[in-house]
């Protein structure tokens, strides 16, 4: 693993496209090229062109890259630029917007746009995530204030509080560890109770407030209730508080750096901001290469992203 600390650093440490190329190759296959087309872990042979192989396999041969099945497949930007942008994205804290990473890389505001969906895609744990011990759950409201709305927006909307003109996120945050967000239409004890379930193991402690849906809760968890709506935020020494702390930074990153979110592409936004949080104790290099060793099988195309097809 190169060892770096800044952007000076990582310009150094990637120089040229050969080493952004040598590195990707090596956290990928650690030195075994595997090919993704037959999965045969074979020497192959190395073609001319940077990063290309054709599989040694006399039942596949068939060509491959160092970028095949990634979410760098077919990209015309210069794997080094790509590199750079996943340490931009991945060391601040509330992340870098489209128009400011496309004056940082050189590069349109569309397709930096394109590139930071493509790396919050990568970033998406696959892998069931399972909390224990002490979980607290708490549910959030992302979008802007109705009295800021357009004024066909205003009379579109339905009478009551805020949260009815946003979009519900439903996360769980297990203490000292991860966190786990979802985005939800429904914000009812059935589909909160199944994303419980899958994610916290039986038997935990799980804290929330005095939400009618996180009742009937106590048959798989010990359930504590820290009834906000009585003034109680402690009970025990259990709260939601870092949950909620977690949700001013996701809100603050909306506000501040990308002011509006669609709810068409909130959920990969989440999980930008959850993988920055669950690696919060890594070095910047550490999980720089954790999120670069995530990018196969995560290919998003355009045509995908903007729903066309």
């Amino acid at each position: 693993m190169k060892a770096f600390k800044n952007l000076h650093d990582l310009y150094k440490a990637f120089p040229n496209e050969e080493a952004a190329y040598a590195h990707l190759e090596n956290l990928r296959w650690n030195g075994q090229v595997t090919c993704p087309h037959c999965g045969v872990v074979k020497t192959p042979y190395r073609l001319k062109g940077l990063g290309k192989f054709k599989c040694s396999d006399k039942d596949c041969l068939k060509k491959f890259s160092t970028i095949s099945g990634t979410i760098f497949e077919n990209t015309k930007i210069p794997l080094q630029k790509w590199l750079l942008a996943i340490y931009i994205a991945t060391a601040h804290k509330k992340g870098i917007s489209s128009l400011q990473l496309s004056r940082d890389l050189g590069i349109t505001q569309k397709s930096a746009w394109f590139v930071l969906h493509r790396i919050r895609e990568m970033l998406t744990e696959k892998a069931p995530v399972m909390l224990r011990g002490n979980v607290s759950a708490d549910e959030t409201y992302v979008g802007g204030k109705l009295k800021f709305k357009h004024k066909s927006q205003r009379i579109k909307a339905k009478p009551g509080r805020g949260s009815q003109n946003k979009t519900m996120v439903f996360g769980l945050l297990e203490e000292g560890g991860k966190v786990v967000n979802y985005m939800v239409e429904n914000a009812d004890h059935k589909t909160l109770s199944k994303i419980m379930v899958d994610h916290v193991e039986k038997g935990s402690t799980l804290v929330t407030d005095g939400y009618h849906a996180y009742k009937r809760l106590a048959s798989d968890y010990n359930h504590v209730v820290v009834d906000h709506a009585n003034d109680v935020y402690v009970l025990n020494g259990l709260s939601t508080n870092n949950l909620e702390g977690y949700w001013s930074l996701l809100k603050r990153g909306i506000v501040g750096i990308y002011h509006y979110v669609s709810p068409k592409h909130l959920h990969r936004y989440c999980n930008e901001f959850a993988f920055r949080y669950n690696t919060r104790e890594d070095s910047e290099a550490i999980r720089f290469d954790f999120g670069i060793a995530k990018a196969e099988g995560k290919r998003l195309t355009y045509s995908k992203l903007i729903n066309k097809q």
